[in-house]
């Protein structure tokens, strides 16, 4: 009471002093200027708070299949982290925790190895080829063969084409021939600025020009590394992956078109059911780095199937036969989806890389 003052100093609204909160914004009824010590005690009972919601919902996603989602529909949210927070939270630890413990660079180093292996019995395949054929070896290199070894050989002069040439053929074959001649000009003179390499070539000065020509460079940087496009891609995907599930909420939907769930708790279910996905792989990906065995994901697999044919039956309320089919049906297209939207992303992350 000492501290409580007569009108709230947040919105000004008249207030007894009988009242602890503002009844027009909530906020505390209080004049005391603040101190040390009451800043860490609202910065510790804001993490405690969220700390309890966190725990609950761990709880109850690892352990109660569906349930969350139930009641958070039903209008039990307090005592809930926010399923969308929670999602983006999860997926970038699990994303944290799976590039700590995958070795890129001996997937690199693995890789060449293999490439270097390939290459050698291919060309051991070749000369044997040639021997057996009896045919000298230049005879092979005819004007109809195309590789990408000729191409090194050949220079910008021989290769470069005006921009009314260019202007003769087809979008597709326009741009491949332009990336083919940026490609060269670029190895010739280390130029990174789309603005003068236009002006070099003697090309239009387009946006497309541009861009095309900055791909073409970003193409050769990732050919010679792949990984440093691969973490790109991966420090997106929680993200992408977030933007990925609002449509496949609209497939359950009409999975589920005759049952009276909205939209919006169709998604629900799908960001839990996802963030059990992260948990859960969060936990089987340590379990095989600390005791360095294989089967935790596998495991993992197996148990998150079972998990959502559970989580499923618990929210949606339907019989064995109906769940099973649809749990199907969802799967299928789960990963229809997954495929086209992995397509897309990596086209739309080499196109703003």
């Amino acid at each position: 009471m000492k501290y409580r003052g007569k009108e709230c100093l947040n919105c000004f609204q008249p207030l007894d002093k009988s009242e602890k909160y503002c009844h027009n914004c909530g906020q505390l009824n209080s004049t005391k200027k603040l101190t040390f010590n009451d800043f860490f005690n609202e910065f510790f009972a804001g993490i405690l708070a969220y700390d309890s919601r966190v725990y609950r919902t761990i709880n109850s996603l690892l352990f109660n299949p569906g349930k969350i989602s139930k009641d958070y529909i039903e209008g039990k949210r307090q005592r809930y982290a926010n399923p969308y927070r929670f999602y983006l939270s999860a997926s970038i630890v699990f994303f944290i925790i799976w590039g700590f413990t995958t070795d890129s660079e001996g997937i690199q180093e693995a890789s060449a190895a293999a490439n270097e292996i390939n290459n050698e019995e291919i060309q051991k395949e070749i000369d044997s080829a040639i021997a057996d054929a009896e045919l000298p070896v230049e005879s092979t290199a005819n004007e109809n063969s195309f590789t990408l070894l000729n191409d090194e050989d050949e220079t910008l002069e021989e290769i470069y084409l005006s921009q009314q040439e260019l202007d003769t053929m087809g979008f597709w074959t326009r741009s491949a021939t332009k990336m083919k001649i940026f490609s060269k000009f670029y190895d010739d003179n280390k130029i990174t600025a789309s603005t003068k390499a236009m002006e070099s070539l003697k090309y239009d000065q387009t946006g497309f020009n541009k861009w095309l020509y900055k791909k073409t460079i970003d193409l050769n940087l990732i050919s010679s590394n792949p990984n440093l496009f691969i973490d790109y891609f991966f420090s997106k995907l929680p993200f992408i992956i977030f933007f990925y599930l609002p449509v496949f909420a609209l497939f359950i939907w009409l999975v589920y078109a005759r049952r009276t769930f909205s939209y919006m708790e169709h998604l629900i279910f799908t960001f839990h059911n996802q963030t059990m996905w992260f948990v859960l792989f969060s936990i089987a990906i340590i379990v095989d780095y600390t005791f360095n065995i294989g089967t935790g994901k596998t495991i993992g697999t197996f148990f998150f199937l079972f998990y959502l044919y559970k989580a499923m039956r618990k929210f949606y309320r339907q019989g064995r036969v109906k769940t099973i089919l649809k749990f199907i049906i969802i799967n299928g297209i789960f990963f229809i989806l997954a495929v086209i939207a992995t397509i897309f992303s990596l086209i739309a992350s080499f196109a703003v890389y």
